[in-house]
C-alpha cells in the first residue's frame, strides 16, 4: 500500500504538540504518520492492509497535514471521488472495507437525512456542518496505535532474530552429525528429527511458535555435541584423567587474575599473548597491525568470528561467560584448526557451557595446539 508523505519524521520522534489549556491533550497528530503506525498494528487495530489502504484514501481529503482534537474530522467524499483514488476500486468493496473501519472503531458515520455525504457552508463560506466519516476516533486512539505499532515491530524484530538463530543452529547440528558419522560414531540426533525441524523452520508461524521451535533446534543440537567434542581440537574437552584447574588461593580477589600481560580471566591457567600466538599463527593473517595485547587479539577475533560461521550470539555468549581474552583465545585456536572442525559455532557453544560451568581451561587448547608442532611465533 503506498502512503503519502513518505520521508516525515516518525511519530516517536516528533516532539508532541499540546493544547493551550491543557498540557497532555495532543492536538496536532501527523496523519501520515499514524496511518504507517496503524499499517504496523493492523493485526491489533483488527483491520486488513486493504481496510487500511481505504483510510489513506480518506485522510487524503483532510485537507490538513495533523489531526486536531479540537476541530473538525469529518470528510464527505462520494463513493465515486473514493474509488477513483483507489485505482477504481469497485463500490461493492469499497463499502465492505468502509464498515470494516466502522466496525473496528477507526471510523464513524456522520449520516445526513438523505444519506448523502456533503457539508453545509455558512455565509463566510467556512463548514458549519458535515456530512460523511468522522476521523475523530482514529485521532483519539493515536496513542494506543503508536503503543501496538512499536510492539508489533518489537515482535517483527525478535521474530527475525529468532528465525535467524534457528538456521544457524540446525545448520551446526547438520555438521555435527555428518562430522560425527564421518568419524564412525552414531550421533543421537537422527536424520528424520533433523529434516523435521528443518521443514518446520519454512512454515509461516507465529512468535510462539518460533519461541518453541527455537528451544527444540538448541535441545537437538545438544544431542549432537557430544559426538563432535570427541573430533575437535585436541585439549579441548575434559577427560577423566584430567584435572580440572582450580585456584590455590579460593579467596584470591578478582584483580589478582588480572596480572599485566597474563590472561585475565579467574580459574584460568595464566597464559602471555605471546604464547598464544606462537600456538595460533594463522591469526596474524587477519590483523591490519601486529598483535601486541589482548584488545588487539579480541579485536582480531570479533572480526574472525562471522567468517568461521559463529553467530552474534554465539560469540556475545562466549565474551559474556569466558571473559573477553579466554573468548578471543578461543577464536584463535578454532581458527588454527579450522580444517579439522566443521562446525566451529557448535564447538563454541560446547566450550562456553564449559566455561560456565567453571571446566574450561584455554591453556590446555593452546598447550595442545603447541605440542601439535604450532610453527614459532612471526614465522
Amino acid at each position: 500500500m503506498s502512503i503519502p508523505g513518505h520521508g516525515a519524521i516518525p511519530a516517536g520522534q516528533r516532539p508532541a504538540r499540546t493544547a493551550p489549556d491543557g498540557p497532555a491533550a495532543s492536538v496536532g497528530i501527523d496523519k501520515w504518520d499514524l496511518l504507517r503506525d496503524a499499517v504496523q498494528a493492523r493485526q491489533h487495530l483488527g483491520v486488513s492492509d486493504r481496510d487500511l489502504a481505504v483510510l489513506s484514501a480518506l485522510l487524503s481529503f483532510h485537507p490538513a497535514a495533523g489531526l486536531d482534537l479540537r476541530g473538525r474530522l469529518v470528510v464527505f467524499p462520494s463513493n465515486a471521488s473514493l474509488s477513483a483514488r483507489l485505482h477504481g476500486m469497485p463500490e461493492s468493496t469499497l463499502r465492505r472495507h468502509l464498515a470494516a473501519l466502522v466496525r473496528a472503531g477507526l471510523l464513524a458515520r456522520r449520516d445526513s437525512p438523505n444519506g448523502k455525504r456533503y457539508a453545509r457552508r455558512g455565509p463566510d463560506g467556512g463548514i458549519e456542518r458535515a456530512f460523511g466519516f468522522d476521523l475523530m476516533p482514529l485521532a483519539r486512539r493515536a496513542a494506543e496505535i503508536v503503543a501496538a505499532a512499536a510492539q508489533s515491530r518489537a515482535e517483527a524484530q525478535e521474530m527475525r532474530r529468532l528465525r535467524e538463530e534457528i538456521g544457524v543452529t540446525l545448520r551446526e547440528a547438520a555438521r555435527a552429525r555428518l562430522a560425527a558419522l564421518a568419524e564412525g560414531k552414531a550421533p543421537a540426533l537422527s536424520a528424520e528429527h533433523l529434516a523435521d525441524l528443518h521443514r518446520q523452520s519454512r512454515r509461516k508461524s507465529d512468535l510462539a511458535a518460533l519461541r518453541r521451535l527455537c528451544a527444540e533446534s538448541r535441545i537437538a543440537l545438544d544431542l549432537v555435541l557430544p559426538a563432535l567434542v570427541e573430533t575437535a581440537i585436541p585439549g579441548g574437552n575434559d577427560s577423566q584423567n584430567e584435572r580440572q584447574y582450580q585456584s590455590s588461593e579460593p579467596d584470591e580477589p578478582e584483580s589478582d587474575c588480572n596480572e599485566e600481560g597474563k590472561i585475565r580471566a579467574c580459574g584460568a591457567t595464566p597464559l602471555t599473548i605471546q604464547t598464544v600466538l606462537q600456538a595460533t599463527p594463522d591469526i596474524r593473517a587477519y590483523s591490519t597491525r601486529p598483535i601486541r595485547n589482548w584488545r588487539d587479539l579480541l579485536d582480531v577475533g570479533a572480526f574472525v568470528a562471522p567468517m568461521l560461521g559463529i553467530t552474534h550470539s554465539v560469540w556475545a555468549a562466549a565474551r559474556r561467560t569466558m571473559g573477553d581474552d579466554v573468548a578471543a583465545t578461543a577464536i584463535a585456536c578454532l581458527l588454527q584448526q579450522a580444517s579439522r572442525i566443521r562446525a566451529p559455532g557448535a564447538y563454541l557453544r560446547v566450550l562456553t557451557a564449559h566455561a560456565a560451568k567453571g571446566a574450561f581451561d584455554p591453556a590446555r587448547m593452546v598447550n595442545a595446539l603447541l605440542n601439535l608442532g604450532a610453527r614459532p611465533a612471526g614465522s
